[in-house]
């Protein structure tokens, strides 16, 4: 066993946990921004505020990143190049758009003195629960998508130029 191979492990643990923080982060986000109640008092108010836009910033958004580099690297260790891995993709680009939606929502609600109503925390809430679903049985299902007819750009090289110069090294 290389040495690289035995990184593998330590990798897929760290992107487990990246993404369970990340995962709860964006299920806790949205109930925390419910809180967002213009008739509390100031206080309340700045309170939730400030734990909403740190939450995000410093710990959601983090772990989003990392959970997304470590599933890359995985991704070429482990040189699984499969239809599945691309589905799974598709999923993280749902969860992504999620995420920058609420970060999206925390600066309307913030920004806006009372016209911003933050959403009803149910929506966001089944919409990540399915994205995340749908990824874990990708992920442990592994299915047999070759039967997907996908395009044929997609499938084979088609040897064409960048469309810019590249150095000669």
């Amino acid at each position: 066993m290389s040495w690289v191979e035995g990184l593998i492990p330590h990798f897929k643990a760290l992107h487990l946990s990246f993404v369970a923080i990340w995962i709860a982060g964006l299920l806790a986000l949205p109930r925390m921004l419910a809180r967002h109640d213009r008739a509390v008092v100031q206080a309340e108010f700045a309170q939730i505020r400030r734990a909403t836009h740190y939450g995000y910033v410093w710990i959601v958004t983090p772990a989003a990143v990392l959970a997304i580099a470590t599933g890359s690297a995985l991704v070429f260790l482990r040189e699984v190049f499969t239809v599945w891995v691309f589905a799974k993709f598709i999923l993280i680009a749902g969860l992504v758009t999620v995420h920058a939606w609420v970060g999206h929502t925390i600066i309307e609600v913030a920004e806006t003195k009372g016209q911003q109503e933050p959403p009803e925390p149910m929506v966001p809430t089944l919409l990540i629960a399915g994205l995340a679903v749908g990824v874990l049985f990708l992920v442990l299902a592994k299915p047999d998508l070759s039967g997907v007819a996908l395009p044929s750009w997609l499938m084979e090289p088609l040897n064409r130029q960048l469309p810019f110069d590249t150095p000669n090294r």
